[in-house]
């Protein structure tokens, strides 16, 4: 996180339970998410790593089950939050309705968002690039 100067990167597949914070020794503060039940399978997960000096600038979280996360930040402009959104999408093998479900989630949560606030969007998203569109013939045009 230091080495590479990061303020709020975010993680995908952390395959933890629950929703929490944690404050580690280094002084860098850790929000994460999961599924809610702790006998719940130990899969998907997202978190956000706060650096100190983002610590300074939070203003609040938000979990939204285990593939999305969102923390909100004072900016120097008043009036202005920015809002950091964590998610980790469904691959395309996953049901229909789960994929469903996420994105409108994803969407309302995103619409939450005041127009004026900067809202950022970051986490895997489960896509693949390149010219290969072998059985994707439908959907990549």
């Amino acid at each position: 996180m230091r080495r590479y100067n990061l303020t709020v990167p975010g993680i995908s597949e952390t395959h933890w339970t629950q929703a929490g914070q944690q404050r580690l020794n280094t002084g860098e503060m850790l929000l994460y998410s999961g599924y809610e039940e702790e006998s719940a399978p130990h899969t998907q997960g997202v978190a956000l790593m706060l650096s100190k000096e983002a610590r300074n600038a939070f203003v609040g979280w938000e979990s939204h089950g285990s593939r999305i996360i969102k923390a909100s930040f004072k900016t120097k402009k008043e009036g202005i939050t920015m809002n950091i959104i964590q998610c980790y999408a469904p691959t395309n093998d996953s049901n229909d309705d789960i994929e469903d479900q996420f994105y409108d989630r994803l969407q309302s949560i995103i619409e939450k968002c005041p127009r004026k606030d900067l809202t950022i969007l970051m986490g895997d998203l489960n896509v693949k690039v390149g010219i290969d569109i072998t059985g994707y013939e439908d959907i990549m045009k």
